[in-house]
């Protein structure tokens, strides 16, 4: 007679325990008693999902809220100079307003990102769709703008092309306008994050998301164009262009009066160094999903703790900027005291120092920073 109170339906936890018993047993007389082999296909494992003990969570929220304490009026200065000078800016110039804009909202998904990582997501997924879209505008519009000061520098030093006054505003402009067009168009393939729950989590989460049975293939298409248009051909272009620049400003004796390449040369190694380790984290991911290279549950695990730390190395990109012009630019210094002087924030007695000091200096005349 069966016991009614016993049950013949095994759980998921009771069918692991029997694989591991058989798996033992079979490894057992692999090594000793038996020819036969059992291999486990680690590629079809399923890995639990790497998390993070709560003080990590605690700091990357701190983190993330100094870095916006930081990024937000460190930008909105570094506008206002630029924009105190409209009269004397240079194309680079223009561009490098640009780029602040794109820092400003690259720093608005900031407070986003801080709250998820102690309550989960908790804002819909509208707006998960739409902070996703703002960071990836951000990123591209950021390494296209850099791309244009490289090649606009290499016009000017290298081919000394002088652009006349009316035509380099139109110009820039319109280049302006057609790197805004390819940003946005560019992140389209961020609609594909939602809020959703994670299987075996209690916190939702605002992570890509795709319901096909195909979703690794979606998925490693939309990296393949990210790498590519987004970082492996933007860093080639200038590395070309800055390459061939600085070789020439070496053989001149203009080299010392092109001190704002310094600036320039300057933001570029502070986006690289922000955004490479990032993309490099990114590429081993793509390569896993894709099946390119051994897959292991230690793989994994150790590639989404690299995405997790160059991500947050990523989004610190937002305020090294307006750092890089305080520190490095002279004239962005001299511009920001002459900009407090008129404000009535300093006395005519520093505005006189910095006017000594910038004078005994010679850097390029046709920039503000």
């Amino acid at each position: 007679m069966t016991d009614p109170n016993t049950s013949f339906f095994i759980g998921v936890d009771d069918f692991y325990d029997i694989y591991s018993d058989i798996y033992t047993e079979l490894n057992y007389t692999e090594q000793g008693h038996n020819n036969n082999s059992f291999v486990v296909d680690e590629s079809t494992l399923q890995c639990d999902q790497a998390t993070f003990s709560h003080a990590v969570n605690v700091a990357a929220c701190v983190f993330y809220a100094v870095v916006f304490a930081l990024a937000v009026p460190g930008n909105v200065v570094v506008g206002l100079v630029i924009g105190s000078k409209r009269r004397l800016l240079s194309t680079s110039d223009v561009y490098l307003f640009h780029l602040m804009v794109a820092d400003i909202v690259l720093a608005l998904c900031l407070p986003f990102h801080a709250v998820s990582m102690l309550r989960g997501w908790l804002f819909g997924n509208v707006i998960c769709k739409l902070v996703s879209v703002m960071k990836e505008v951000s990123f591209y519009t950021s390494i296209l703008f850099l791309v244009c000061i490289s090649i606009d520098r290499y016009q000017v030093i290298v081919r000394a092309m002088e652009v006349r006054q009316g035509k380099w505003r139109l110009g820039s402009c319109v280049v302006c306008l057609i790197v805004w067009v390819l940003g946005v168009g560019l992140s389209l393939p961020a609609l594909h994050f939602e809020a959703y729950v994670p299987p075996n989590s209690s916190e939702m989460v605002c992570a890509e998301h795709y319901e096909t049975e195909s979703s690794d293939k979606w998925r490693v298409a939309t990296r393949a164009l990210r790498h590519l248009l987004g970082f492996l051909l933007p860093l080639a272009v200038m590395l070309c262009c800055y390459g061939v620049t600085v070789a020439r400003l070496l053989r001149t004796q203009g080299f010392r009066r092109q001190r704002a390449m310094r600036v320039i040369v300057a933001v570029v190694a502070g986006f690289l160094l922000c955004w490479v380790p990032y993309h490099v984290a990114m590429i081993a991911d793509t390569l896993l999903r894709a099946k390119a290279v051994s897959y292991s549950c230690r793989t994994r695990t150790a590639v989404t703790v690299a995405l997790f730390a160059t991500q947050s190395l990523g989004l610190l990109h937002c305020c090294v900027n307006p750092v890089l012009y305080a520190f490095v630019g002279q004239k962005f210094r001299s511009n920001l005291v002459r900009l407090l002087y008129k404000k009535g924030v300093l006395d005519r007695g520093s505005l006189s120092r910095v006017s000594r000091s910038t004078s005994q200096t010679s850097e390029h005349p046709s920039t503000v920073l």
